[in-house]
């Protein structure tokens, strides 16, 4: 009886039953998502930050979360002028302001900074609803007294203030341009032109017209 019984069970191996189990199994893909996890944005086209500015980087931001009143900025001193323009916009672009403003003055007072660094500064300030830190820029801009000669750089500060809608600002950078003796060409005439006239500072987008009908 027992025997027949036993005949009468299907009765699988162990080792066949975890072989099938084993071949039943689900594999498991892991996905690597491109791209972003922020909206921070892309590094710049040909921005290449060497091993000094990435170190320089992680060091500040480490030292500022640590203390923010007590940070290596000697590191920033020791950095070549490509470093340290690629250190400044870097912190920009991750949106750490207190050291990119840092990294900032630091390329002021070592090299001076240009136009464009200036620009940059601003477009940051501006998309990240900081516009009224503007002024000061600007005003650091007026102070180092030089730069304002590059029409082209001039356009995109120009520009970059408007979009800020800073009054005070467009004003100032073409009072600086008169002291420089920098002359408009007809785009970046019609700019500040346009945009004096909607700040309300009717005198001076005709002193910017008159200076357009002398040069067109």
């Amino acid at each position: 009886m027992a025997a027949a019984a036993a005949a009468g069970t299907n009765f699988t191996p162990l080792h066949n039953f975890t072989a099938a189990v084993a071949a039943t199994k689900t594999t498991r893909i892991s996905i690597i998502r491109c791209g972003r996890r922020d909206h921070r944005p892309q590094l710049s086209k040909g921005r290449i930050l060497s091993s000094e500015a990435i170190q320089t980087i992680q060091s500040l931001k480490r030292a500022y979360k640590t203390d923010a009143t007590n940070l290596p900025t000697r590191l920033l001193y020791r950095l070549l002028k490509s470093d340290l323009t690629a250190t400044f916009k870097e912190l920009l672009r991750q949106d750490q302001f207190p050291l990119a403003k840092l990294a900032f003055s630091t390329l002021r007072s070592e090299y001076g900074a240009d136009l464009d660094t200036y620009t940059e500064l601003v477009l940051a300030l501006s998309r990240n609803g900081m516009t009224e830190e503007v002024d000061s820029v600007i005003g650091e801009l007026e102070i180092d007294g030089n730069g304002i000669v590059d029409t082209k750089g001039l356009l995109r500060l120009v520009m970059a203030v408007v979009g800020a809608g800073r009054k005070e600002s467009t004003v100032r950078i073409y009072g600086m341009m008169k002291r420089s003796g920098c002359e408009v060409d007809e785009y970046l005439g019609r700019v500040l032109s346009k945009a004096l006239r909607g700040f309300g500072e009717v005198d001076l987008a005709h002193e910017v017209e008159r200076e357009l009908d002398r040069i067109v």
